[in-house]
């Protein structure tokens, strides 16, 4: 994706990650993938100085502690965060779900197919989109 910042996925069930990273790997995507559990961790780590900064951020809705919503709705009103784009990746079809993510400026709303195939086709859509999207300076 854009240069070698890394992915931050946001996912708490196991064998999704492993599945975003081997079609990754599968795409040929080198840039470093970053995995936490919930929104609670996946701020704890956006807000640590220590931790570049990513490129772009692949949310799942449905997790426990702090869904993908409430992650929104911090990370969407913190002037440091607010400009990283997010992407769900999410198995809810509901239109609420899809509005609430707009209304709070995802840059994708995207439903994970079942089938492994589909599934890497979404990705290579993703990596297309991130390779011709322009970041804003400074980011």
């Amino acid at each position: 994706m854009k240069g070698n910042w890394p992915i931050l996925l946001v996912e708490d069930d196991k064998v999704d990650a492993m599945t975003v990273r081997r079609a990754l790997k599968e795409i040929q995507v080198t840039n470093p993938l970053f995995i936490t559990t919930n929104g609670e961790e996946a701020l704890a780590f956006l807000r640590d100085k220590n931790n570049p900064v990513p490129c772009i951020i692949l949310l799942d809705l449905n997790m426990p502690k702090m869904n993908g919503i409430e992650f929104l709705k911090v990370a969407k009103t913190d002037e440091y965060l607010k400009r990283i784009p997010v992407i769900v990746l999410t198995t809810s079809k509901a239109d609420q779900d899809r509005t609430d993510s707009y209304d709070l400026s995802v840059a994708g709303y995207m439903v994970k197919p079942v089938d492994y195939l589909k599934f890497v086709e979404t990705m290579k859509t993703i990596r297309l989109y991130w390779t011709l999207s322009e970041l804003p300076v400074g980011h």
